[in-house]
């Protein structure tokens, strides 16, 4: 029997008998011959209808039916890939029940977010549609690839956790066997923990955020890239990771997503020898100068001053991407290490990536005694940070780490104006299923 090959394998096998499988992404119905497109997951084939017998079996069969093809490849340069199938037989699999509300072969769907959202399933057999998703494919693979290059070791840590990773505020709450659990905000507290395991430790996981934003650039749910690792000096040799890791994951686009690339229609940023730097108190003082702005007293930047700083660093070093330092302590979680050199201000850094925050980083405090100090500091007791402060009773290196949101990074690489655009089946506000 003839062993089913991919579309984009007929071309080293014309002149044989071939077997295809996949779905009928297009008929078209000309006068003298009819074309059957083909559509598996590597892309499409072209099979050639002469046969009238043949034709009228092609006019009854639905766009988006599931067909096993028998045929012999034959090179023609102006079908895809060169080659086409002749002399095509067919057996259906599975027909479609109703038509889809939208036509699928178009290069952009004529259908709103919502619709689209509604019908993922199926929208996202799209090439266009699908593309985000594999250029976040690609980007986890060069995040793990770039990650274990440096020594890292990835790890899975608990989604359900016993008390809120950060302050308590916006937590899922659920059952947990009678007792009060939650979903975890970030895997911080554990990659922290793992620093005294592994040194260096990364996690690809879901991540829980119960706030109630309806904006373009927020969801319920979202997949974080974490990283963690031990012995820094200071908040910079985290920032040298992340220049490393975000030039392994543009490159492992480029390598092994082209496709994607084009079907998005989007050109790889380039990530820079060394990403500029700019102090958040300097960074005030450029936009109060450029836009009279009273910015004094502020404690974080809103998102049209990372436009601002954006753009700024795009004139001055030509660079898309900019880390901001040197966040004010009150603004960063208690564990954020201070700086010692400026009192009030953190080892704590944003990194700003065509206008938009999509790193929040920092050094960590690592000594038991400064975790308790800044916890009580801030009015909190340290009671309910028992289980975490256990991690820093038995000595930790000095360290530090980041967090990338993935669906963030895909929508500002593919220019998406909302990151729903490019999530796998988003949770926000109003949406759970499908």
């Amino acid at each position: 029997m003839v062993q089913r090959i991919l579309s984009t394998e007929l071309a080293g096998h014309a002149g044989e008998q071939v077997r295809l499988a996949g779905w009928v992404h297009r008929r078209r119905l000309l006068k003298s011959v009819a074309f059957l497109i083909l559509r598996d997951r590597a892309g499409l084939a072209q099979l050639v209808v002469s046969d009238p017998a043949a034709r009228q079996l092609l006019e009854q069969l639905p766009e988006e039916t599931v067909v096993e093809v028998v045929g012999r490849a034959v090179a023609n340069p102006v079908a895809p890939g060169g080659v086409e199938v002749v002399e095509p037989t067919w057996a259906p699999l599975s027909e479609p029940a109703e038509p889809l509300p939208f036509e699928l072969y178009r290069p952009e769907l004529r259908a709103s977010l919502p619709t689209m959202l509604d019908a993922a399933p199926f929208a996202l057999r799209n090439a266009r549609q699908r593309a985000p998703l594999e250029l976040a494919a690609a980007g986890v693979r060069g995040f793990r690839d770039t990650l274990d290059g440096l020594g890292f070791t990835e790890v899975h840590t608990p989604k359900l956790v016993g008390y809120a990773t950060e302050s308590g505020a916006n937590v899922f709450g659920v059952d947990y066997f009678g007792r009060r659990a939650y979903l975890a905000q970030s895997p911080q507290f554990y990659k922290q923990a793992m620093v005294g395991v592994f040194e260096r430790v990364y996690e690809v996981g879901p991540v829980f955020r119960a706030e109630p934003h309806d904006t373009a650039r927020h969801l319920a749910e979202y997949t974080s890239l974490d990283a963690e690792l031990g012995f820094v000096r200071d908040h910079r040799d985290v920032i040298r990771v992340i220049r490393e890791v975000f030039a392994g994951m543009v490159a492992t686009m480029s390598e092994s997503a082209g496709a994607a690339v084009a079907a998005a229609g989007i050109t790889l940023p380039e990530v820079p020898a060394e990403l500029p730097t700019v102090h958040f108190a300097e960074a005030l003082e450029l936009i109060g100068a450029a836009t009279g702005e009273d910015l004094s007293g502020e404690q974080d930047l809103a998102p049209a001053h990372e436009r601002w700083l954006s753009a700024w660093a795009e004139r001055e070093y030509g660079s898309e991407w900019l880390i901001v330092e040197g966040y004010p302590t009150a603004k960063r979680a208690f564990y954020t290490h201070p700086d010692p050199a400026r009192p009030g201000y953190s080892r704590g850094f944003d990194l700003l990536f065509r206008g938009l925050e999509l790193i929040s980083g920092a050094q960590r405090l690592h000594r038991y005694s400064d975790y308790v100090a800044a916890i009580t500091a801030r009015g909190e007791s340290v009671e309910p940070y028992a289980s975490y402060l256990e991690f820093f009773r038995h000595g930790m290196p000095p360290h530090g780490g980041f967090a990338i949101g993935l669906e963030r990074f895909v929508a500002r690489l593919t220019g998406a104006a909302n990151v729903r655009e490019v999530t796998l089946f988003p949770r926000d506000l109003h949406r759970l299923t499908p």
